[in-house]
Formats: C-alpha cells, structure tokens, sequence
C-alpha cells in the first residue's frame, strides 16, 4: 500500500529520478559530459522555455490551458527588431513596450475566458494566431539587431564558481524562485491552487476567483514576452517564426514536472526538473552526434504520455466515492 503523501508526490519523484538517470547515463557514456559548464548550458539553451513554462505552470494550476505563449515570444522578437533595427528606437523603453504589450493580451484572453465564458483553448488558439499574424505582418523576414546595449547584455556571462550563466538564463531561474514563493507563500498562490481544485467550491468559499484567472493568463502573457527577450538577448535578432511549438514544449515539460492537466496540483520546482529531462534529452543526442534530433520529439511524447497515464492512475485512487475518472 502506497503511503497517501508519497503517491501525491509520484510524479515529482518519477520526474527528479528521471533527471538523476540521464544525467549519470550521459555521464557515463560520454567525454567531457560531467563538465559543471555542461549542467549550467542546460540553463542558457532552455532559458526562454523555462520562463514560458512558469506562466504555463499557473494557467495549468486553475485547470486552464494557454496556446498563444509561442506566438507571444515570436511577436515580442519581431516587435523589438522592428522598432530598434528599423526604426532606431532605443532599446530599453522598447523592451519594456514589449513587456506591456505582451502582458495586456494575456489580460484580454483572461477577461475572455472569465467573463464570456469561452474556453481557454480557443481563446489562446484566437491569441495565437493573432500574435503570430501580427509578427508577419511586421516583416516575413528575420531581421538582424546591431544595437550596443543588447550585444552587451548578450555577452555578459554572470560568474558562478569559475563557471558562467547567461543574462537569460539567470531571469529563468529567478523566475521560478519568485513563482515558488508566490505559491506557497501568498494569497494568489493559495487561490490559485483553490480555484484548479474546484472552481465552484472557491466561489462558495468567497475567494476572488475571476482575478485568479485573470492574472494567471496575465502572467502566462508577461512571463511569454520576457521568453521573447531571452530569445532576443540569445539570437540577436527578430523573427516571426520564433516560438513555433514553444506551446506544446511547455505543456509537456509541465505535464512531466507532475502538474495535473485538470489543476490544482504540481509546482514550478517540478516544472523546473521537466525542462531539465528536455535539455538532457538534447545533450545526449547532441554528444551522440548519430542520432537525429527528432528523437527527442520521440522521446518526450512516449514521456508525456506515460505521465498521463500516471496521473489517470493517481487521480483514480483519490477519486471521490461515486465520482466519474
């Protein structure tokens, strides 16, 4: 009989296991893998997925879903190289517009969802196609930044123990620290988890629940435009075409961090611990060199589907009695 605090937490441990045994298999096959810098590029390669995967971690918590974080992360690209290389804005008030931009249309697809009582899928599935269409209307065409204050912030490497991290990478980690404590330590955060649980009972309790899900739609759009600086801090450029399946990578990364698909249960530390099997996954097949890197798409399908099942199998034994699964 699995104690009831250890099969809540399955997930979480299956996920953590899960990242231990990659890393000692590439470890173990592989010159040069247990290099410390190795670790931290997982970081710096996965930086704007890692922030997208946070706002995505919050959506997923009220049991909603947010399509339209790719195309944000591509329009905010666009947006930037559009008004810094094409029109010689300075770049710091056009990322911050970015930001604004970004935010507010994750604010529009909440009141949306909340107050016309539409569904989250086809109100990011509208946001996505607009943001994306908006981003070609912009330029078909990548278009390259040469911009003093961007390169620099491109090139700066924080210094951790004689290793480096990028600027990006150092705003996904703080991202998922500041998301951590916001839920488990606030307010939000509670009703967050109150609101996936059972949106109905959280009305009864007197909790705010349209605020809930608006914000969490407002920090999907928010943490979806700072992914599209990292892009931008990590290429240099703008490009509509960026973010293309960013979508379906954080769902899944989510989903294999233990958060349950219908809320109210997961956290970012998990989220954290899925991105890392997707950047292992990559390593190994990038140190394998014969491998084609559409394995990894293989590969965390058959992962995504087996924690499906798991959750299915968690959410069956903690059924209520007479309750549908």
């Amino acid at each position: 009989m699995i104690p009831v605090n250890l099969l809540r937490r399955l997930p979480i441990i299956v996920t953590a296991s899960l990242v231990v045994l990659l890393y000692l298999a590439g470890n173990s096959r592989y010159y040069g893998f247990n290099d410390p810098q190795v670790l931290l590029n997982l970081f710096i390669d996965n930086a704007f997925l890692l922030l997208v995967a946070v706002g995505m971690t919050f959506v997923i918590l009220t049991g909603g879903i947010d399509l339209s974080v790719g195309a944000v992360a591509g329009f905010t690209t666009m947006f930037c190289a559009w008004l810094i290389a094409l029109h010689g804005w300075p770049a710091p008030p056009v990322m911050l517009l970015a930001l604004v931009v970004g935010t507010t249309g994750g604010f529009l697809m909440g009141c949306a969802i909340h107050y016309l009582g539409l569904q989250p899928f086809i109100v990011t599935l509208a946001g996505l196609f607009l943001f994306r269409g908006l981003a070609f209307v912009l330029s078909t065409d990548s278009v390259s930044i040469q911009n003093d204050f961007l390169t620099n912030i491109a090139q700066t490497r924080i210094p951790i123990l004689g290793y480096r991290l990028s600027v990006g990478a150092v705003l996904a980690l703080a991202a998922v620290a500041v998301a951590a404590v916001v839920l488990r330590y606030t307010r939000f955060g509670r009703n967050v988890y109150a609101v996936g649980g059972n949106e109905q009972s959280a009305l009864l309790m007197g909790l705010p629940v349209a605020r809930t899900k608006i914000g969490v739609y407002t920090l999907s759009g928010f943490t979806a435009s700072l992914a599209g600086l990292a892009y931008l801090f990590y290429t240099q450029s703008g490009d509509a075409v960026i973010g293309i399946g960013l979508e379906l990578d954080a769902i899944a990364v989510v989903v294999i961090g233990g958060t349950l698909l219908t809320g109210g249960t997961g956290n970012v530390l998990g989220t954290l611990l899925g991105v890392l099997v997707l950047g292992l996954v990559k390593t190994i097949i990038s140190f394998e060199g014969t491998l084609s890197s559409w394995w990894t798409k293989i590969f965390v399908g058959s992962l995504l589907l087996a924690f499906i099942l798991l959750q299915r199998f968690i959410r069956f034994r903690f059924r209520a009695p007479g309750e549908v699964v």
